[in-house]
């Protein structure tokens, strides 16, 4: 039986400190100024064009927040670190370890951490996704006309 306990072994790629791992660089969420996003991380933890997806990692500061967003692609979300709120749709839900949430092409959506501790979740998408679309105003006083929807708008 192989060993598989060296740090270098090919197919492993060990889980450091604050949640990094091993040869894995932490990027930024976006580029600033492409979208209103506040202390957002990404990591790229597997991508494989053979199989046409990607398992990403972001990281969401305390009261941070990722973009108000939807594109054509459908993506999974599974919860593996702190809690928050995350919007799809137009259902608000409170969010924490191991859930999963599920966002369908089209759908507005967006994650909230709590103030006091960072969201992080791990994210399956296909590995070449159509770009994200921004609210116009018109979408956003919609999307606002649900009392819910508004007050998870406005953190």
């Amino acid at each position: 039986m192989p060993d598989t306990s060296k740090d270098d072994a090919p197919n492993l790629r060990r889980h450091e400190d604050g949640f990094a791992w091993q040869g894995i660089e932490r990027l930024a969420y976006k580029q600033e100024g492409d979208a209103p996003f506040r202390d957002v991380s990404r990591q790229i933890l597997f991508s494989r064009p053979d199989l046409a997806g990607e398992l990403r990692y972001f990281e969401i500061g305390p009261g941070g927040h990722t973009t108000l967003e939807r594109h054509g692609h459908v993506h999974a979300v599974v919860i593996v670190r702190g809690h928050g709120r995350c919007l799809v749709g137009s259902q608000v839900s409170e969010i924490g370890p191991f859930d999963l949430v599920t966002i369908p092409g089209w759908t507005w959506h967006q994650f909230r951490a709590e103030p006091n501790e960072p969201l992080g979740f791990l994210c399956l998408v296909d590995a070449t996704r159509d770009r994200p679309a921004l609210p116009t105003a018109e979408e956003l006083a919609a999307l606002r006309a649900s009392p819910e929807v508004a007050a998870f708008l406005d953190g």
